[in-house]
């Protein structure tokens, strides 16, 4: 399990719009706001999605980046990214290795479903803020205070 303070596991995986994302790609220029969800087009995900995209020029004000994280397809990523506009990435972590890393699978022994969970992250990669079993509601004025 991860805690606040800790390093940030470091990844390079598959994004909208057809990039490779990796967390070293900020690493000295930006803090990073990782949040993981479960599915593209389900209600909460998507009110969640809509919440970052709507507040996102607030947390660039704040010198942070918005990445998105969820088992579901590059191709379910960007149908999901243009039906609603979306502003930042979203990393199709398909084989789970991010959820895995970052400690978030619902069942940990079958690697199945992901807790929402947010994770702040400075400019040297350190975890300041974890935000675990995240209540979509309120949650991005959360994030945007702690930043």
């Amino acid at each position: 399990m991860l805690y606040e303070g800790d390093q940030a596991p470091g990844f390079s995986l598959p994004a909208t719009p057809d990039q490779t994302l990796s967390l070293a790609d900020f690493k000295g220029q930006s803090k990073v706001v990782l949040y993981f969800y479960s599915k593209d087009n389900t209600s909460g995900c998507t009110r969640q999605a809509q919440a970052f995209r709507d507040g996102l020029a607030q947390i660039q004000a704040q010198g942070a980046v918005v990445i998105g994280v969820s088992p579901d397809s590059l191709a379910s990523h960007q149908a999901f990214s243009a039906k609603h506009a979306l502003n930042f990435p979203l990393i199709a972590d398909v084989d789970r290795t991010l959820i895995s890393a970052y400690g978030v699978s619902k069942d940990p022994v079958a690697n199945k479903g992901v807790n929402r969970t947010t994770f702040v992250i400075d400019t040297e990669g350190t975890i300041q803020k974890i935000f675990r079993n995240v209540k979509v509601d309120g949650h991005f004025e959360k994030v945007l205070a702690q930043l």
